[in-house]
């Protein structure tokens, strides 16, 4: 059931949470991907600055995080998906967004440095190419999650990286909402490269936590969000949700993003959800609304 979005702080663009799902998703036409295009036009119509990503899929060790600083990153194959499927579409990384993420983030005490080895990686182009399936898609930054996933830390990433809402830059998490690799259904994808067949229904604790997590995205916000995004991470079924944290953690980032004071009222919308591999629960959220009238970027 899809949410209202309630009040929006003037001046500052949406907030996304995006599930990215299996690797088939790439080429799967869903709900999910319908949802990720409608967001992707209309970053284009407000003339999004650039889109700054934090990823599960790329974590730092120790006490850090990296932010993307390769002028001409690859895209790194995936099992399963023939690489024309995927690997001819064009993205333009960011040098000038990178810096200015690792100085705001500097600012705030955070132990942060460029990664010039870095290529794009699944969670990150699986959405941009469905967001922007003609191609030429806005510049995009990636920032690393930290190999800790403490969700403070990465609610603090969100606060810290805020700032870029009000200059016309759209951040998004990407990560899963129910998503325990362990606890999936494969036969259908060995087999026939096909995860959305459901040959079972998902279990009791796969709906709980996805209901769970619904329930905070939609219904609460400001700081009463940050503080429900945390709970999250004792939630009797977690670790059944969720058998490793690192694709969790980027809803701490969104919630860090699109939960300060002034957000208050400021509801997460479900756009969209798809289940795959039985128990793997991919929904979409959206923080926020772009202003009536097109931005123009600076």
């Amino acid at each position: 059931m899809k949410a209202e979005a309630g009040r929006h702080k003037t001046g500052l663009t949406p907030v996304h949470l995006f599930s990215h799902g299996s690797p088939l998703m790439i080429y799967e036409t869903t709900e999910c991907s319908k949802y990720w295009r409608k967001c992707g036009d209309e970053a284009r119509a407000h003339n999004v600055k650039g889109i700054v990503m934090l990823s599960s899929h790329w974590a730092t060790l120790g006490d850090g995080i990296e932010v993307a600083t390769n002028p001409a990153p690859q895209i790194c194959p995936m099992g399963i998906v023939p690489s024309n499927d995927y690997k001819t579409y064009k993205m333009t990384s960011d040098l000038a967004t990178a810096q200015r993420c690792i100085d705001l983030l500097q600012a705030e005490g955070f132990n942060v440095s460029g990664n010039p080895q870095y290529n794009w990686i699944v969670d990150v182009y699986t959405i941009i190419q469905k967001m922007f399936p003609e191609g030429n898609p806005p510049p995009v930054t990636v920032v690393s999650s930290n190999a800790r996933y403490d969700p403070h830390y990465h609610l603090k990433i969100g606060k810290t990286l805020r700032q870029l809402r009000k200059e016309n830059y759209l951040l998004i998490g990407t990560g899963g909402s129910v998503h325990n690799l362990y606890r999936n259904r494969w036969g259908s994808m060995v087999k026939y490269r096909d995860s959305l067949a459901q040959e079972i229904p998902p279990e009791e604790w796969a709906l709980e936590f996805k209901q769970s997590l619904e329930d905070v995205m939609t219904k609460t916000s400001g700081l009463q969000l940050q503080r429900a995004v945390t709970r999250l991470m004792k939630h009797p079924q977690f670790r059944d949700a969720h058998g490793t944290d690192d694709h969790f953690v980027p809803a701490a980032f969104v919630a860090g993003a699109a939960g300060d004071a002034e957000d208050e009222g400021c509801h997460g919308v479900l756009g969209a959800e798809t289940w795959e591999l039985s128990n793997m629960a991919n929904l979409q959220f959206t923080f926020g609304k772009w202003p009536k009238q097109p931005l123009v970027a600076a």
